[in-house]
């Protein structure tokens, strides 16, 4: 290569030193530019936050939040719905039992049966005496069947006359059972005309720490067993019974299982 070509490339690969730093100085600002305006908004970003954090809080406490108020109020429509709606519900329950308590209730029709039950009242009082019958009533949760109660020292006489008289003619004790009430005891009778398929209850009240009650075998002889189980397990007397004694526990057996105030020697009972 001759030497004017040498010093015609010479000015193209050679640059003053001036002229190089402030080309490295540009290019190493360059990146700095570049990461700064990132930096720069999330610096922005968090100023601007915390400074709405401090206002927030600053009108919290002076009660002016607004934003807190707005949630407030977009919440309360549906609390006040609800407790609109308990409000009304309550408001209705109260209205209709005044209206019910208001509103007298209609009176129920008589039982068919009252009719049997008020003339085998009157027979028997007007047979036996005004004091034979304690009670008389219609039993709505036993097929409406007429009760009456009698005073025990009258029950033969009122079992003669329900089994003997025409108008009754009750020819058969379906079942005599005994029931410990704990003040009292009581015993009663369900009798039924076969001729008439008419059925009539009869109680007796008896006293609890000596219960007696006069038989009614002699006049229905199914009473004699039925008698004998109440003897048994209630230890209610039945004066004018064939044999009364026990018929399910054995003979040594102390005290009456089905009393209220039974307690068993043998623990294992």
């Amino acid at each position: 290569m001759s030497e004017d070509n040498k010093d015609k490339e010479q000015p193209q690969s050679q640059q003053p030193e001036g002229e190089i730093k402030e080309a490295g100085d540009k290019e190493a600002a360059a990146p700095e530019q570049a990461v700064d305006p990132e930096r720069e908004a999330k610096l922005k970003a968090a100023a601007e936050a915390r400074a709405a954090r401090a206002a927030a809080k600053a009108a919290a406490e002076s009660g002016e939040a607004a934003g807190t108020g707005e949630a407030k109020s977009a919440a309360d429509p549906e609390k006040e719905a609800k407790l609109k709606a308990a409000a009304e519900a309550r408001a209705a329950r109260a209205a209709a039992k005044a209206a019910a308590e208001e509103t007298p209730e209609e009176p129920k029709a008589p039982s068919p049966n009252q009719p049997r039950l008020d003339r085998a009242a009157a027979l028997v009082r007007s047979e036996l005496g005004e004091t034979s019958v304690a009670d008389a009533y219609i039993n709505e949760l036993n097929g409406d069947v007429p009760t009456l109660v009698i005073e025990p020292k009258q029950i033969r006489a009122a079992a003669e006359l329900f089994k003997q008289h025409e108008s009754l003619r009750c020819n058969y004790l379906r079942n005599v059972s005994g029931v410990d009430y704990e003040t009292y005891m009581e015993v009663v009778y369900h009798l039924i005309s076969l001729d008439t398929k008419e059925d009539y209850v009869l109680k007796v009240k008896a006293d609890r720490e000596t219960p007696s009650v006069d038989s009614v075998t002699p006049v229905w002889a199914t009473a004699n067993w039925n008698e004998r189980e109440i003897y048994d397990l209630l230890g209610i007397d039945f004066p004018g019974h064939p044999d009364l004694r026990r018929i399910m526990m054995p003979d040594d057996w102390v005290g009456h299982p089905l009393r209220k105030d039974y307690e068993p020697l043998d623990p294992e009972v």
